[in-house]
């Protein structure tokens, strides 16, 4: 999902993931392999790309493979993604890397829908090894798991999203505890005998009866109960409110203020969020919803200042896959496409946060569609006609039929187009910086603007 889509999610709550098709048991039995901690004997890096290829012989439901670096050895590896949905929960991404050539290996979870409106507290009383032991659960990243008996938590954001078993989350730990005893034996007896001593505790757990909570702000882990749809005695499952403090470590913190509607006037509301982009700087997104008539808007501005030197950002378009890239058109960005001799005005369409093809739709519109001199008494054909065949240019620009340029140019330097090769530099987009005329300074009221000794 692009950083445009996932903003819509959370301010607007207008988006979610494209459904997936119901994983097979096969999968299922798969995916859960693949979950182990890499210290389970039961499986080797080998067989889980072996399982993961040949677990489904529907094409629909193999994992899209990507060769990627290893970041262990530094040469390439294979990563293996696919999108499924466990039963009676939502759709996930499951993700593993391998390398051949050191051999490392990675697994990952996340989930392919939206932030829940509530957070998720499961109980489970484990009681059974051969029913408990192995039931199935998504641990996300934003997830806290405790154990009361002994104490023990795993904060969050200190693992990856898992998608494992009881047993699993366990080794896992156990594991994670292991890792530098070597070096503590060497470095801090004492501790290391008193963490030995803990990890037979963790280990014991998988033959005694023991309560498991895992508690997740997001709502996206989840606990299997395999009595579904029948009542699990043993796992009580909470819901609840997020403090702002979860919203805020969540990076879903949005301060909402009340206003009017632009359209009916009605009283709405607008949200604002902070958001920083990748390889650029912080930007301030606003969205308003008016429940009374549908009307919504949406507007981005800079975070920051204004840029001591103007930008100009040139991309020549040359496949189809660039009207994906994410782009952010401040109010003092000018829009030019020399192949059409066009050229686009500072605050024609406003501050947008949008893709490449989401800005060529809205001059589309704003040029051809809602162009009040293409209809009524001020309408005539020869106008009509260049109209339409400027709107018929832009649909193959957006295509990729057309071999043309598209030049950003932000006196005020506060808009982004999208690097995909970041961060190597992108061998078809160029970014100039310049510095601004008298005329675009006195446009941007810098000319009369004093910021040191005002008092005077």
């Amino acid at each position: 999902m692009h950083i445009c889509g996932l903003l819509e999610v959370i301010l607007q709550g207008s988006g979610s993931a494209p459904p997936a098709p119901p994983c097979t048991k096969a999968e299922v039995a798969v995916l859960l392999l693949g979950c182990c901690p890499p210290t389970a004997s039961s499986t080797s890096p080998d067989v889980l790309a072996c399982l993961l290829i040949s677990a489904d012989n529907d094409e629909d439901n193999q994992p899209t493979e990507i060769e990627s670096l290893c970041m262990n050895c530094y040469q390439n590896g294979m990563t293996r993604i696919l999108l499924t949905k466990i039963p009676f929960f939502k759709e996930v991404i499951i993700s593993s890397f391998t390398c051949p050539n050191c051999s490392w290996s990675n697994t990952e979870i996340q989930s392919a829908g939206r932030i829940q409106d509530q957070g998720i507290a499961y109980t489970l009383k484990v009681k059974s090894k051969q029913v408990d032991m192995n039931r199935e659960v998504v641990k996300a990243d934003s997830a806290t798991t405790r154990i009361p008996e002994l104490d023990f938590e795993i904060p969050p954001y200190t693992q990856k999203g898992s998608l494992s078993t009881i047993e699993g989350l366990i080794d896992r730990a156990v594991a994670g505890l292991e890792q530098d005893q070597q070096l503590r034996n060497a470095t801090a007896p004492e501790v290391a005998v008193k963490i030995d001593e803990f990890i037979d505790k963790l280990k014991k757990l998988k033959e005694g009866v023991f309560t498991l909570v895992i508690d997740d702000p997001s709502g996206n882990s989840f606990v299997e109960n395999p009595f579904a749809p029948q009542k699990d005695e043993a796992l009580s499952v909470s819901h609840y409110k997020r403090t702002p403090q979860q919203d805020a470590q969540l990076g879903i913190k949005v301060l909402t203020f009340n206003t009017n509607c632009p359209e009916c006037n009605a009283p709405a509301s607008t949200n604002m969020k902070l958001v920083q982009i990748p390889h650029f700087k912080e930007v301030i997104i606003m969205a308003t919803n008016c429940d009374d008539c549908g009307h919504r808007t949406n507007e981005v501005k800079s975070g920051g200042a204004t840029e001591e030197l103007g930008t100009k950002i040139t991309l020549h378009l040359t496949d189809v896959s660039d009207m994906s890239r994410d782009l952010l058109k401040s109010e003092t960005c000018s829009i030019l496409i020399p192949e059409l001799e066009f050229e686009l005005g500072m605050a024609a369409v406003g501050g947008k946060f949008t893709t490449l093809e989401g800005l060529l739709k809205d001059i589309k519109d704003l040029i051809v569609s809602k162009n009040p001199f293409t209809c009524g008494d001020s309408s005539t054909s020869d106008r009509t006609e260049k109209l339409k065949l400027f709107g018929e240019k832009i649909d193959k620009i957006m295509a990729g039929e057309m071999d043309v340029h598209v030049v950003l140019d932000d006196p005020a330097g506060n808009s982004y187009l999208q690097n995909v090769y970041a961060p190597d530099p992108d061998p078809e987009m160029t970014t100039e910086k310049y510095t601004r005329t008298f005329e675009q300074n006195e446009d941007l009221g810098l000319n009369d603007m004093k910021t040191e000794g005002y008092q005077e």
